[in-house]
């Protein structure tokens, strides 16, 4: 039995996955979650042998998420599973150590296969992304990342100095970097252009 923990913070989609997968006689559903802590602390509890994960949830994002249990648990393989079919959400996906990324269009049966194939130490990546994710670099650093995300909820330049510890001046500097980098006129647009191709 290849024993699993959901993470996904629609109520209905979370159910939906958990009943689908229920019906595969070699997968368990042993935990499920609503958002990126509760899931960590179901991983924490249950040690699955794959967790399923959103990337966009409350608390502690799917990305993040991924990051901390490649950390704490190595041997729990993470597969994606999202409406963002972006090429950079895929490659920061890999980064951090996922071995699965779908599209929550594909069908049930795909997810299944993918969780087996990930347990059984392969990769499942959805083919279209794929062949897209060796496209278009990500340019932004990880402070220029940061510095974007703060921007983007609409913060100042002195609050986000505050918030990340840094000066203004090397604030304003990070924000123009990135400004430059995606060809944007100001730094909503830029966090726009950053979140549409998946870099934030």
């Amino acid at each position: 039995m290849i024993r699993v923990v959901l993470a996904e913070d629609q109520a209905l989609v979370l159910g939906a996955l958990s009943a689908l997968l229920s019906l595969e006689g070699d997968l368990g559903v042993v935990g499920t979650a609503g958002d990126g802590e509760a899931a960590l602390a179901e991983v924490r509890q249950h040690r699955p042998d794959v967790l399923v994960t959103d990337i966009e949830m409350p608390r502690l994002s799917g990305l993040d998420l991924a990051a901390q249990v490649r950390t704490e648990f190595p041997g729990v393989r993470v597969v994606i599973v999202t409406t963002f079919g972006r090429a950079g959400y895929l490659r920061r996906a890999l980064a951090v150590g996922a071995a699965g990324y779908l599209l929550k269009d594909a069908p049930a049966a795909e997810l299944a296969d993918a969780i087996r194939r990930v347990h059984a130490g392969g990769r499942a990546i959805d083919p279209v992304l794929a062949t897209g994710a060796w496209g278009e670099p990500d340019p932004l650093t990880d402070r220029e990342r940061q510095v974007l995300r703060a921007a983007e909820t609409g913060q100042g330049t002195a609050a986000i100095a505050g918030a990340l510890g840094l000066s203004e001046g090397t604030v304003r500097n990070y924000l123009s970097e990135a400004i430059g980098k995606l060809g944007a006129a100001n730094r909503a647009e830029a966090a726009r252009r950053a979140r549409e191709k998946g870099w934030l």
